[in-house]
């Protein structure tokens, strides 16, 4: 019996009948303190610099941004609850509390793409110590969602009316937060994230988001939804990665033609349904980024909702690994 609540080998992996993950995350504030340290001081040397302060040790510090997502709460927050918090402390190696600017500053530097590679990485590595996720992801999903913003930005675009084209009407846009990312389908591990900002098609951050996931684990089978289908999706996953992928054609108008490119025509007539099917987990992937962490962000500006959603990428990771950890 596997993590899949299913009886399941490497040969019959790729089954759907296979992937029924019973992956919960754990709401104890001290493993997920722990696992979070764990992980950082296997990606990130103690200090940044020889000459820096030498108060706080890099793990340190991002196990104390990973409770700040876990609380829901923001830097002054979490500087309180580790002040009432003895044992979370301990669990840290903290002998004081770091002011709350000096979790804002260290959020700036230790959330970077660069360094959120690193991290992700070092969870991920645990979970692979741990048995939770395979050297190769046989069945890999990929989308993207939006987050709410408290201040949501507006700006006004003029546009010439339909009915009288003298008049012009005024549109109002809202720019949103907005994460594509890359989950395993067997145990809801995100191996990437692309933060950008929505609307816009999800085929932007197509690319980067398997270029990151690929150099985390090789990936089998990807499945994606027809908002990524091009040719150039299938042939750049397939040639580039040696990954098969399975995202359905779109067909604009009603017609009983089908499409001219190799891998499209390949979706349209030879459809793997079944597997396909399991796209659904990368779903609840983000159901469960939202539930857990609130479907709000907190920061304004957009580096800073690109961080936090990056955080919170890697404390969900955090949260899957501590059941079995």
């Amino acid at each position: 019996m596997g993590y899949w609540g299913q009886p399941c080998s490497v040969e019959n992996l790729v089954d759907p009948a296979c992937y029924t993950p019973i992956m919960q995350t754990s709401k104890s504030p001290k493993q997920t303190a722990r696992v979070a340290y764990l992980a950082a001081k296997e990606a990130l040397p103690p200090y940044s610099h020889q000459c820096s302060p030498h108060k706080f040790t890099q793990p340190q510090l991002v196990a104390c941004l990973v409770l700040k997502e876990f609380f829901a709460t923001d830097y002054r927050g979490i500087t309180a609850i580790l002040e009432d918090s003895s044992d979370l402390r301990k669990v840290l190696g903290l002998k004081t509390v770091p002011h709350y600017t000096t979790l804002q500053k260290a959020a700036a530097r230790l959330l970077k793409k660069k360094i959120m590679r690193k991290l992700i990485a070092g969870i991920l590595t645990i979970a692979a110590q741990e048995k939770l996720i395979k050297p190769k992801v046989q069945l890999a999903a990929l989308d993207s969602t939006g987050f709410e913003s408290h201040h949501v930005s507006h700006y006004f675009v003029k546009r010439r009316s339909k009915n009288d084209p003298l008049q012009y009407q005024q549109t109002t846009y809202a720019r949103y937060p907005k994460l594509g990312l890359v989950c395993d389908c067997a145990n809801h591990l995100i191996l990437s994230g692309v933060t950008g900002q929505g609307p816009g098609p999800d085929i932007t951050h197509y690319q980067e988001a398997l270029s990151e996931a690929s150099q985390q684990r090789p990936l089998d089978t990807l499945l994606a939804d027809a908002g990524y289908d091009s040719e150039a999706s299938h042939s750049l996953v397939r040639t580039k990665y040696h990954t098969k992928t399975i995202i359905p054609a779109r067909i604009g108008r009603p017609t009983t033609k089908l499409p001219l490119t190799h891998y499209r025509r390949q979706m349209a007539t030879n459809f793997d349904r079944q597997t396909y099917g399991q796209r659904w987990q990368v779903e609840t992937v983000m159901s469960m980024l939202k539930r857990n962490f609130g479907a709000a962000l907190k920061a304004r500006s957009y580096w800073s909702q690109s961080r936090e959603m990056m955080l919170r990428v890697f404390s969900h990771n955090v949260m899957i690994v501590l059941p079995v950890f």
